[in-house]
């Protein structure tokens, strides 16, 4: 819902538990009013605008009102220069060099729906009535350039989206030095902020820190997300917990360098903004030109941070992802890689194809090696076309064969990189992203083709339709294994961004029955963007699974496990060279999207049939898996566990996976897990071994027997060990 106090120029978005409401101030621009827990509209929110004492030196915003200083209020979407020293939400200069602009209240018009972005990806709606949508009008004279500010709150989520536009209506060019998705001013710095860190095997480890005066920040500098920092953090109050207590969490619907800045002032107040990194970044809008911001989510709880995870889960599940298979159970596959990495022929991938069809997995995957003369990674990327000494019936041929065995068919490609040793360097050696004259810094012996290029996006588009087109692929995984160095002009990694958008727009458009997954080196480029186009994202290039408690726990503060990538592979760990048994494996890959990657033809006779009962397990529960609410109930950041639920709609299954990283001797009452999201008046059986009502399993929990009634005998360790327990309604 959104009313508007006319006489007052008041805007108030109201949730189904959230208010947002901000003015238009004396000045004529937008000063903010409240952000939080829902409250009742009225005819006035006057009383909410502060006029605080001002000091010695205040520098006022205009001589004729010398009290009056932005410095001391809260704004919407503040600018530079004029009287408020914080960070701005953007910056523009002119032809003239100067970077003072005034952009005033003009109107606004309501609208029901949600308008998409154009060449961006953003949340949207089905049905007009789903959401509500403000977008307020401002201009600066001087500049002859109007400024839209977007705001959608959904009718059924706690959720707004906004967003910024310029256009510039003058004749003269305007550079935009920063432009900010949003900026939100709250009244006070109790928080703690957490954000996801790592780097690669080791992506979104839980970072922890309380708010101080000055700037703290995440960003990335790399032409994308990056492993080493997410598009995500969460204000939290200290005594914030998973169950109580408000968060707000700040998602940005977007793949490249950006910027989450939260900056405390000399009045504790906090500043939150978000958007495109402005850091080596100058847009030039020309005469008649537009300039679109990304989308940014913001979610408010006022019931911890795990209704916070639901809303976004069910949000990036539902309202992000498109397609034919976002409703879709996925596919368990199993990916070649860590079994052959290079070293396979084409009767070797049909044996292992029909070998996973007899053990029940869905879909085979085929990666990195097929094509051009891929024999390690020093060569071929960008020759997709295939490797006839190892598929002598090339793609086509492999994918029929694979398709008789009556398994799905997928394939691997990194269609962002180029290698020097290709046919196509050779022909284009002017496509690769870098800086005339200058020496090229290389990644995994690759470079960038640079996708700010019609012609390099049309061959991309061109020679993968191609493919797609002559053999039965039904699913395909898109790597991207290195980051931009050498960028030639500043407006380059937003461009290559909006090119690859642009790809991605026009293939899964037209090949809509593929199901596409994200890589970049693992989780690289794990955000929303990328969700837009690929429902799921490989999670990680570290299958350990202890390694694994931690990154999916960390993942799931935002995304949902339908779109973590989560995949049994062998031991020693690859990554690790920790040895973990093949239960433990399985249950914490159960708890995201499931899959293998390992050498199917080495199993005994005894992991077969262990195999076939894991994924036999995982399919009677997948739909509750990937489409269940999700309910973290001990951090392996916090302790030795992890234990994590899945909860249907109705409440009447769930199932939890409790997973102990080092062994304990004579644990006591310690060996219980603690249960969320049950009903307390429903009776579950649990594993079928006993019975008890949602309220004990809440309170008092499920309490662990002596450790050789779940754990062999036999084990070489007791360290690493996991329990599933399945809960079904008793009717």
């Amino acid at each position: 819902m959104i009313y508007i106090n006319k006489e007052n120029r008041e805007f108030h978005l109201q949730g189904p538990n959230t208010s947002y409401i901000f003015n238009v101030m004396k000045n004529e621009q937008l000063g903010h009013l409240y952000f939080g827990k829902k409250i009742r509209h009225r005819e006035s929110f006057k009383h909410f605008f502060y006029q605080p004492e001002v000091g010695i030196g205040i520098i006022a915003h205009h001589e004729d009102d010398p009290g009056f200083s932005l410095e001391y209020y809260k704004q919407e979407y503040p600018s530079y220069g004029t009287t408020d020293f914080r960070k701005p939400a953007f910056e523009l200069e002119s032809e003239d060099g100067s970077r003072v602009s005034d952009f005033v209240y003009k109107g606004y018009r309501v609208y029901k729906g949600k308008e998409r972005l154009d060449g961006l990806p953003s949340t949207y709606v089905e049905s007009e009535d789903e959401a509500n949508t403000l977008e307020i009008e401002l201009k600066d004279e001087v500049l002859n350039c109007k400024l839209f500010l977007t705001y959608t709150v959904y009718k059924n989520r706690d959720v707004i989206t906004r967003n910024a536009r310029f256009v510039n209506h003058g004749t003269e060019k305007i550079d935009i030095n920063r432009a900010m998705s949003f900026a939100l001013d709250l009244p006070d710095y109790n928080y703690e902020m957490i954000h996801l860190s790592g780097a690669w095997a080791r992506e979104r480890f839980i970072k922890t820190r309380k708010l101080e005066v000055g700037s703290q920040y995440i960003d990335s500098t790399r032409g994308a997300s990056s492993a080493h920092q997410n598009p995500f953090i969460i204000l939290k109050r200290p005594n914030t917990t998973e169950d109580s207590g408000e968060s707000i969490g700040f998602a940005l619907v977007y793949s490249g360098n950006f910027l989450a800045h939260v900056e405390v002032d000399h009045f504790d107040a906090t500043r939150v903004t978000m958007g495109i990194n402005p850091f080596d970044f100058k847009w030039n809008l020309n005469p008649g030109e537009s300039f679109t911001t990304p989308e940014a989510i913001i979610v408010y709880s006022e019931n911890g941070m795990n209704e916070m995870s639901k809303t976004f889960h069910k949000l990036f599940r539902e309202r992000v992802a498109r397609g034919e298979w976002r409703d879709k159970e996925r596919p368990i596959l199993v990916n070649n890689w860590e079994a052959t990495y290079f070293d396979f022929n084409e009767d070797k991938i049909v044996a292992m194809a029909s070998k996973a069809k007899k053990l029940g997995f869905e879909l085979f995957v085929l990666d990195d090696g097929w094509f051009g003369k891929r024999d390690d990674d020093k060569t071929s990327l960008g020759d997709w076309f295939p490797n006839l000494d190892k598929l002598p019936n090339g793609v086509k041929g492999l994918g029929e064969r694979v398709v008789n065995e009556d398994i799905r068919f997928g394939l691997w490609f990194e269609p962002e990189m180029i290698s020097k040793n290709s046919k196509l360097y050779e022909e284009h050696p002017d496509w690769i992203l870098g800086v005339k004259n200058r020496r090229l810094s290389m990644g995994r012996n690759q470079y960038i083709l640079d996708l700010s290029k019609p012609e390099v996006r049309k061959y991309i588009v061109d020679i993968l339709s191609e493919r797609f087109s002559e053999a039965p692929i039904s699913y395909v995984k898109w790597d991207m294994n290195r980051n931009m160095t050498e960028i030639t002009y500043r407006n380059l990694p937003h461009k290559y961004i909006l090119g690859l958008y642009e790809i991605l727009e026009e293939l899964t458009t037209k090949f809509p029955h593929i199901l596409f997954e994200s890589c970049a080196s693992g989780g690289g480029r794990f955000d929303a963007g990328m969700l837009h186009y690929m429902p799921q994202v490989w999670t990680s290039d570290d299958t350990d699974a202890i390694v694994r408690l931690n990154i999916q726990h960390g993942t799931s503060l935002a995304y949902p496990l339908i779109s973590m990538g989560a995949h049994v592979s062998d031991i020693p760990n690859h990554q690790t060279a920790r040895k973990t048994s093949l239960e433990c494996r399985n249950h914490v890959a159960a708890f995201g999207n499931f899959g293998y990657e390992l050498d199917l033809l080495k199993f005994d006779e005894s992991t077969e049939e262990s195999v076939k009962k894991h994924l036999e397990f995982y399919k009677e529960n997948r739909r509750l898996i990937q489409f269940g609410d999700f309910y973290r109930l001990e951090s392996p950041f916090e302790g030795n566990s992890a234990a994590w639920i899945v909860v249907d709609k109705e409440r009447e299954e769930a199932l939890v996976g409790h997973f102990t990283i080092l062994a304990s001797p004579n644990p006591g009452y310690n060996a219980k897990v603690i249960l969320k999201g049950l009903n307390p008046d429903k009776k579950y059986s649990v594993n079928g071994e006993f019975e008890a009502y949602g309220d004990e399993l809440m309170n008092v929990g499920i309490v662990f027997p002596q450790p050789d009634r779940y754990f062999s005998k036999d084990s070489e360790t007791q360290d690493f060990k996991s329990k599933v327990f399945k809960l079904k309604e008793v009717k």
